[in-house]
């Protein structure tokens, strides 16, 4: 049996090149592609080289990035330019693969294990990407190749810019082993200093480490965690066309301005409701019981929580609904919110059927409320049609919350 060939490719500084790109003239100076600057000051969501030499990082403000590189210039994000660069790149990806799994708009995995026939090894089909992202588009890509997804996206981030990375059953010890435990993907703040505290401090410490410890400080998700350092994951490469692959479906944003009352954060849900249940209802997954949501404060300390809503929902309603009740329930108000993100999964068949429980009748009528929604928006544009409560804030009226729009948090902690 040919064993499994999976590539994790990491566009980098994504955002950044993408403006560099557009306007030659910025590509040696150090840059920052920040958020709005009302009432925030601006975030700086990516950075390019020059600015990361400076010591600039992703998450501060500008005018504290300033300090650190008094010649560093803000660029405003244009989302839509980074979506339509992202398709590009997957378009060369999809010259060698069918299963592309995005993880995010800048990163994928793709399974080439098939793919060897024609082109070659991993490493050469890594290298072939490599080059065509760079001549064809104009920014580079970070390859990692192992036979799992884990290591794959391991090997991606060990050398960057434009490099190419390979972890093999022959070099892992000495490559992924030797590594701290906190480069792990699925490794949290939270989860790495409790591994800290059992003396493990690198993924081989972890693949080591007792399993009855592992389970008694972390539940299931020591095992887990062990079976990913050890390198035994067997997850598989989602192809984007694959209904039965999809286990989840989310969307996250960091907003424009911090979040202070329990409005701001309503509204915001409520516009990552609507493209999520929209994204649910084009791939046709059925309803979710699973709803998930994570929240980023203005001091970058992520929170996470799931639960299950009254009845089984695909309705933007019924997402919202859950959602902001996790949200009471979860965050303790110490600080403004900078970013939210809503996740559904556990889908199950969408049949309707007749019904006397009031839940059950409130998600059907508000299914067929979005559906209304989706045939009037994909007629006459995604703003001929606003929610009262999105109307509250002029700049969230105007926006047009996309899948590919995610600023997804690195690693968020329950």
């Amino acid at each position: 049996m040919r064993e499994r060939c999976i590539l994790h490719s990491d566009l980098n500084n994504f955002y950044a090149s993408v403006e560099c790109l557009r306007r030659p003239e910025l590509k040696d100076k150090p840059i920052a592609v920040c958020g709005s600057f009302e009432d925030r000051h601006g975030v700086v969501l990516a950075k390019n080289m020059p600015a990361k030499a400076m010591g600039v990082k992703t998450g501060e403000v500008f005018w504290q990035a300033r300090k650190k590189c008094p010649e560093l210039v803000s660029v405003p994000a244009d989302f839509p330019a980074y979506v339509a660069v992202s398709r590009r790149v997957r378009e060369i990806y999809a010259r060698y693969t069918d299963r592309i799994e995005p993880f995010g708009i800048d990163e994928c995995w793709l399974d080439v294990t098939e793919s060897g026939f024609l082109f070659g090894s991993g490493r050469e089909i890594a290298d072939r990407i490599r080059e065509e992202v760079k001549r064809e588009i104009g920014v580079t890509v970070s390859v990692g190749v192992s036979w799992n997804k884990i290591f794959a996206k391991l090997a991606s981030d060990m050398k960057k810019p434009d490099a190419v990375t390979e972890i093999t059953r022959r070099n892992f010890r000495e490559t992924a082993w030797r590594l701290p435990v906190s480069d792990l993907l699925y490794v949290g703040k939270a989860t790495a200093k409790k591994l800290s505290y059992m003396g493990i401090s690198t993924i081989g410490d972890l693949a080591r480490a007792d399993e009855d410890a592992l389970t008694r400080e972390l539940g299931k998700w020591g095992k887990v965690l062990q079976i990913y350092a050890c390198g035994d994951d067997d997850s598989p490469v989602a192809a984007e066309d694959s209904r039965r692959e999809i286990k989840s479906v989310g969307n996250s944003l960091t907003s424009y301005r911090d979040l202070t009352t329990e409005e701001d954060v309503r509204m915001l849900l409520l516009m990552l409701s609507e493209s999520v249940a929209a994204r649910v209802a084009e791939k046709d997954l059925g309803r979710a019981s699973t709803v998930k949501i994570t929240v980023v404060d203005n001091e970058l300390k992520h929170f996470g929580k799931q639960g299950k809503p009254p009845v089984p929902t695909r309705s933007a309603k019924g997402i919202a609904d859950c959602a902001f009740a996790l949200f009471r329930a979860l965050y303790p108000w110490r600080r403004p919110v900078r970013a939210l993100g809503v996740s559904v999964s556990d889908f199950s068949g969408g049949q309707e059927q007749i019904t006397l429980f009031a839940e059950e009748r409130a998600e059907q009528k508000a299914e067929r409320l979005d559906a209304a929604v989706i045939k009037l928006r994909n007629k006459y544009g995604s703003g001929a049609l606003q929610r009262a409560a999105v109307m509250q804030d002029e700049h969230f009226s105007t926006m047009d919350v996309k899948e590919e729009h995610i600023i997804r948090p690195a690693k968020t902690e329950e």
